[in-house]
């Protein structure tokens, strides 16, 4: 059974009953419709990966709006506004990305009925920009000066080929963060402190190409190296725990006109991940021994020429671990508790959060949901069909405001709850 250090809870039940806090926990139930309103106009301005620039440009006004300091767009393309605290605690991270999954043209509007918002995006990671400014109203509503300051971002290419590239960007340009807080989940009962590893790659296969008759058994064919490396990799077991997975997503070779040639080149791309680094090492050097492998055997089945390949990293998503009674975590456990949710320990995640991991900044992903039974299941994130359950989302922002205030504490009143900052 999880047990929560007393000295964690001391401050967690200290930090509620200040009237500031209470107060502002009831301003965010409150203000659930505004938060909602923001989230349904911010979807309808589409921000594929790498191309958030009109988003990034409202999130900058309404940052500014709410009195945030020093609001600029940095050179990773991510917006960045301070809240100052008293200067002596720790400085905090808050942060949600911008881009979506979904080209232009995809959201045509946002449709609200059966206590559900629809449209592609709603949720991830659209709901987490919203709760940044629902978080920035309760703030200054009841003017709450932390003790530690805090920086809120909204962080670009998160998303695919992006590889957290808007929040590797920006831990790399501020060494300074202490704390880093990340929504991007979309069921707040799941507790995701580990992060986990993984890498994608392009492998190019090359060899001669001519005609599929007249040069057939003069040459080895590419085509049919790239698919003896899949039905390799496609043959492979990996450990369930720590989890481990592996996905071929992309074959291509030879071309429509094409059509009775062997083609000189095929490329596939895959990717693979892990909990364990260990476990992702092994798997990346079994991958591309089963490459070498069927490019050998294709070779010296017609013995004629040979097939070369190569390979280009092209996303790498950083890893680590955390104790699982880090403060930040035994933080997360309370107040999930204290709304009356069972909190879920989840092994692994993939999202922002795992930077800061990796660099050993103190870190959590927090939920943008109210999801439980079969909600759950049915948000369909990065699916055109993708909808956000709208009944007692603000208890998502009330989780994300009481980790917040246990991180940066509050002047005059607590320390940040991560000892040493």
């Amino acid at each position: 059974m999880y047990q929560v250090s007393e000295r964690v809870k001391k401050q967690f039940e200290y930090t509620m009953s200040i009237p500031c806090v209470k107060e502002a926990m009831k301003f965010i139930q409150d203000d659930e419709r505004n938060t909602i309103e923001e989230q349904k106009e911010l979807v309808l301005i589409e921000a594929p990966t790498r191309e958030e620039e009109k988003r990034a440009a409202v999130m900058m006004e309404k940052f500014k709006a709410l009195g945030l300091e020093n609001v600029h767009i940095d050179r990773g393309g991510n917006v960045v506004g301070l809240r100052r605290g008293s200067g002596k605690g720790p400085k905090v991270l808050i942060e949600g990305h911008l881009d979506t999954v979904f080209p232009f043209g995809t959201v045509h509007g946002v449709e609200e009925r059966d206590g559900f918002l629809y449209a592609p995006g709603i949720g991830d990671d659209t709901r987490a920009l919203a709760m940044l400014l629902g978080l920035l109203r309760a703030l200054n509503q009841n003017e709450i000066k932390t003790f530690g300051d805090i920086v809120f971002v909204a962080t670009t290419r998160e998303e695919g080929m992006g590889g957290l590239g808007g929040m590797k960007d920006f831990l790399n340009d501020n060494d300074d963060i202490d704390i880093s807080l990340t929504i991007d989940n979309n069921d707040m009962s799941a507790l995701i402190f580990e992060a986990t590893s993984g890498e994608t790659y392009e492998v190019n296969f090359y060899g001669i190409g001519g005609h599929a008759f007249g040069s057939f058994g003069e040459m080895a064919q590419p085509i049919h190296a790239a698919a003896r490396a899949v039905a390799k990799i496609a043959d492979f077991t990996v450990p369930s725990d720590p989890k481990t997975s592996f996905c071929v997503s992309n074959f291509h070779g030879g071309t429509a006109a094409g059509v009775h040639a062997i083609a000189s080149q095929a490329t596939i791309k895959f990717n693979f991940r892990s909990n364990s680094p260990e476990e992702l090492a092994k798997l990346r050097t079994k991958i591309f021994d089963a490459i070498e492998e069927a490019c050998r055997e294709e070779t010296e089945k017609w013995g004629k020429d040979e097939i070369t390949w190569d390979k280009n990293l092209i996303s790498q998503v950083p890893g680590g671990t955390q104790d699982s009674h880090t403060p930040l975590v035994e933080s997360a456990w309370l107040g999930l508790k204290s709304l009356d949710i069972e909190p879920v320990f989840h092994k692994g995640g993939c999202t922002n959060a795992n930077v800061a991991v990796s660099k050993g900044i103190p870190s959590i992903c927090l939920g943008r949901a109210f999801a439980p039974d079969e909600n759950r299941k049915n948000i369909m994130n990065h699916s055109v069909h993708e909808k956000f359950p709208i009944t007692d989302s603000y208890k998502a922002v009330q989780q994300a405001f009481m980790v917040l205030m246990m991180a940066a504490g509050i002047d005059g009143e607590t320390n940040s709850v991560v000892e040493g900052k």
